[in-house]
């Protein structure tokens, strides 16, 4: 039987889909497996976008031309031409906001009655003064290279429900078109305004988790392939503000890979290295960074895999 892939792509803002380009890139480079024939895809927020992208058909090379600032395929560009000018119907209004006294009180009131049902950080991304900016823009960039319609292939897009800081999954156990639930992924609380759909109001599913990738414990897969663009390899102290923050992710990524390996699921994480995180710098919303760190994550995938230890890991991809 062919083998079954999960391919999980985690948040990371404009950096994260730069790191993801540079990743399936070298991957399909140096083994010839195409991130397109993943037997499911997890996306949240920058991975969502990466995400949506393979479904649509664009191609891992493509992916990483366009980071570059190069030319695309003759077929990315044909692609990219069909849905030149094509625009998604804007969101729907977001639904009022209870005054932020009432419903500061809410969400205490249900973290306190369910201490378990939600992460804490996905409880504060709640509390969080609201976002000014649109996520129209994500919905309509989403719209030119996805159509509304989901894919037939698993595509499964993470965010977290507001009012409650659930983990929501557009595309396995709720229904949105593409481009609203990619946008809800990408939410970020406090900068984007939070999406609403059917009457909830969603943000960024990084809230719950940088990756996600437990999702796919009970999926039946021989391996899963993680790009987890806010994490970082090694365990050293590192000075830098952004350094707790990957640590943490780096601590959810171990606890959901040992869930998947006790599931008997092979696992390979694909993190920034100390080289990758120097290219990066400290915004990740810098989109004049995109293709220098797209070519730097490349270089630093393809170094891995020339190694015996990564081939072997690797072996269900050949």
């Amino acid at each position: 039987m062919p083998s079954r892939i999960g391919l999980v792509l985690g948040a990371g803002g404009v950096a994260g889909g730069a790191f993801h380009a540079g990743v399936l890139a070298a991957l399909a480079e140096a083994t010839g497996w195409d991130a397109r024939r993943s037997t499911i895809i997890v996306g949240t927020s920058a991975g969502s976008i990466t995400g949506a992208a393979l479904r649509s058909g664009l191609a891992p090379a493509d992916l990483l031309a366009d980071a570059e600032g190069r030319a695309l395929s003759p077929d990315g560009a044909r692609k990219m031409r069909a849905g030149a000018g094509r625009r998604t119907p804007p969101l729907t209004p977001t639904p009022r906001r209870a005054p932020i006294g009432a419903h500061v009180a809410r969400t205490l009131a249900r973290a306190a009655a369910r201490p378990f049902s939600a992460r804490p950080l996905a409880l504060l991304a709640g509390l969080l003064p609201e976002g000014t900016v649109s996520a129209d823009l994500i919905v309509n960039a989403v719209g030119e290279i996805a159509p509304s319609a989901w894919p037939n292939d698993p595509l499964w897009i993470c965010a977290v429900r507001e009012r409650d800081g659930k983990l929501v999954v557009f595309g396995r156990d709720a229904a949105a078109p593409l481009p609203y639930a990619v946008a809800a992924s990408c939410a970020i609380p406090g900068y984007f305004r939070p999406v609403g759909i059917d009457g909830e109001r969603f943000v960024d599913g990084g809230a719950h988790s940088p990756t996600n990738a437990d999702l796919l414990n009970a999926a039946a897969l021989d391996l899963v392939i993680i790009s987890s663009p806010m994490s970082s390899t090694g365990r050293g102290v590192r000075l830098a503000v952004d350094q707790p923050a990957r640590r943490w992710s780096r601590m959810l990524l171990d606890v959901e890979a040992m869930r998947l390996r006790r599931a008997g699921i092979h696992v390979i994480a694909f993190q920034p290295t100390a080289a990758d995180l120097a290219v990066a710098g400290s915004n990740p919303m810098d989109p004049s960074r995109r293709g220098a760190i797209a070519s730097q994550a490349r270089a630093s995938t393809l170094r891995r895999l020339a190694r015996a230890d990564t081939q072997a890991r690797l072996a269900p991809l050949t």
